[in-house]
């Protein structure tokens, strides 16, 4: 064991590009903080020795959203732009929930994370503070989510944001799941899903989201890899509705380096899915095969 253990730290820092300031071997993952060109990110080893930025934020910026996918993540605001109750499904650095409670201080906010050791880096490396209206709950957000259900809480503010490393758990993108999430969603709430953009796994989702929700819109950027769903229980507000809103918030959240306008023309509702993909289920969810591909 000793042996296995001095490898994977020489596995670490061989991979490793910048300067490692913290690395552990959780009970989930492999997982490192490494600052390099002015960031930090969280780090976590997936499948092929592979590693993959979980979490990153400037060292004198901290305050500001450096990965292009949690600044996508705001147009969710434009569907619901003062949220009052919200969960945040995979907590990483922290880096989303912070800057939620920047902008909305009375706002309840619950993350729900599975590896304590990830909950533990990002108070110690990503200026994460748990406090009464910014709690997280460390335990699988399945379970999670079903015991909301039968406390019969709700949220108008749902964000999906749980990474293994390589993507995101099979059960926790499959129809039963979203439609476990949606009994917890707040009338006129909304759910804002971090994906990938490019693989076969893609129409899959897609189906699978518009079966539990209906029409989604979608935000996607050149310079990204990620896809950001915005999926609602009430019907999509309109282009112009979402415009008036993005004007309302966008004082806030260009102070997080959120570009608005940019946001708002990368959003999309148009079904761009082959209508041929099978709905992703607990018992059809081949999640690792096909975003392989």
């Amino acid at each position: 064991m000793r042996l296995l253990g001095l490898l994977v730290l020489v596995l670490l820092s061989s991979a490793a590009s910048g300067e490692v300031v913290h690395r552990e071997k959780s009970l989930y993952r492999d997982l490192y903080v490494e600052e390099s060109g002015g960031q930090r990110c969280l780090k976590f080893r997936t499948r092929g020795n592979r590693e993959s930025s979980q979490s990153c934020i400037f060292l004198e910026r901290p305050d500001v959203l450096a990965l292009s996918y949690t600044r996508m993540s705001m147009a969710g605001l434009f569907i619901k732009p003062n949220p009052k109750n919200i969960l945040v499904v995979g907590l990483g650095g922290g880096v989303l929930p912070r800057a939620l409670r920047s902008l909305y201080p009375d706002t309840n906010i619950t993350s729900v994370e599975i590896d304590s050791a990830v909950v533990d880096v990002a108070k110690r490396y990503f200026y994460f503070q748990e406090e009464a209206a910014n709690q997280v709950a460390t335990q699988d957000a399945r379970v999670f989510v079903k015991r909301a259900r039968l406390k019969k809480a709700q949220y108008d503010y749902i964000i999906l944001d749980a990474f293994n490393g390589d993507y995101i758990p099979g059960h926790l993108m499959t129809l039963e799941f979203f439609e476990e999430l949606k009994s917890i969603l707040a009338p006129q709430g909304v759910v804002i899903a971090n994906t990938f953009s490019r693989s076969d796994l893609v129409d899959h989702e897609a189906a699978t989201y518009q079966k539990a929700f209906g029409e989604f819109y979608t935000v996607s950027q050149r310079d990204s890899g990620n896809r950001i769903i915005l999926a609602s229980n009430a019907e999509l507000p309109s282009k112009t509705d979402m415009h008036r809103n993005m004007l309302a918030v966008s004082p806030q959240i260009s102070a997080l380096g959120v570009d608005g306008r940019k946001l708002l023309n990368g959003l999309d509702r148009r079904p761009k899915w082959r209508r041929s993909a099978k709905v992703l289920t607990d018992q059809y969810s081949p999640v690792n095969v096909l975003n392989g591909r």
